[in-house]
């Protein structure tokens, strides 16, 4: 296995236990669920990895808090709107933050919302309820991107990057 292997493996493993632990223990429960900033490490590892470690990343970590914290009725839609996500941003640039991750905020602030408004209208079979979900997601994907540019700013910085454009 090559070095470059191993070393995306490790990444892909931090990353995936980053976006586990924020989003399990690092919560605020609401109504149906629970806001978190989670998908700021998944954008990260977007920008960070290759496209299927970036959607491992995601999904996994998404996968697990749902699973382990009481809200496994929400992991199926966790894992497909987590790789959507993490699709948006992915791509190899020279700079975690650049104009093209910060204008994909906004799809994925998109994706989020309306992917579990989608998920839970399939849920409970009504498209009007789900409605009241939409502005917890739009917090949680403000907070992320939040969160993201932080991350973001720090790794470029700690790259050397920060002062090339």
């Amino acid at each position: 296995m090559s070095q470059t292997r191993i070393r995306r493996l490790a990444l892909s493993g931090v990353l995936t236990a980053l976006v586990f632990v924020v989003t399990a223990y690092l919560h605020i429960p609401t109504a149906n669920g629970y806001i978190h900033v989670g998908d700021g490490f998944i954008y990260l590892a977007a920008c960070l990895l290759p496209l299927p470690y970036a959607i491992a990343v995601g999904s996994g970590g998404a996968l697990l808090a749902d699973l382990l914290t009481g809200y496994a009725i929400w992991a199926p839609g966790s894992v497909v709107i987590k790789a959507l996500c993490a699709m948006l941003f992915f791509g190899r640039r020279r700079r975690v933050i650049c104009p093209y991750s910060c204008l994909a905020l906004l799809p994925a602030a998109a994706v989020t919302a309306g992917g579990y408004y989608l998920y839970e209208a399939l849920l409970y079979g009504n498209l009007i309820a789900p409605l009241a979900g939409i502005p917890a997601s739009l917090l949680q994907a403000s907070a992320s991107a939040a969160v993201f540019v932080l991350l973001g700013l720090s790794v470029d910085r700690m790259r050397g990057n920060s002062k090339s454009r």
